[in-house]
């Protein structure tokens, strides 16, 4: 399994109406530091919404980006229960799944 595989197969662990930020993402698959890498492998994502690369945000709760644009990632977010406000989720401590 390469690394793609990895993030992808440890991102489907995280359930609707939580999310998870880059960092968690990479430290959970043994990346020290990776929270790049993970944002490059999301913005391919071969899978979108059924992969939910959406459910990843920034620590700062800041949405980050989303290859098919931050708006849909939002209503998307929204669909989940996940409130947003000025490009940050408002409810961050709470939403956020622990591996």
């Amino acid at each position: 399994m390469n690394l793609d595989q990895k993030i992808y197969k440890k991102l489907l662990e995280v359930p609707k109406g939580q999310i998870t930020t880059y960092g968690e993402l990479a430290k959970a698959v043994g990346l020290k530091n990776g929270q790049r890498i993970v944002g490059k492998i999301m913005n391919k994502n071969p899978y979108p919404v059924i992969v939910p690369c959406h459910r990843v945000v920034m620590s700062t709760g800041k949405i980050g980006g989303y290859a098919y644009g931050e708006q849909i990632k939002i209503n998307l977010l929204n669909d989940e229960g996940i409130q947003i406000k000025n490009g940050k989720i408002t409810d961050l401590k709470n939403r956020i799944y622990r591996f």
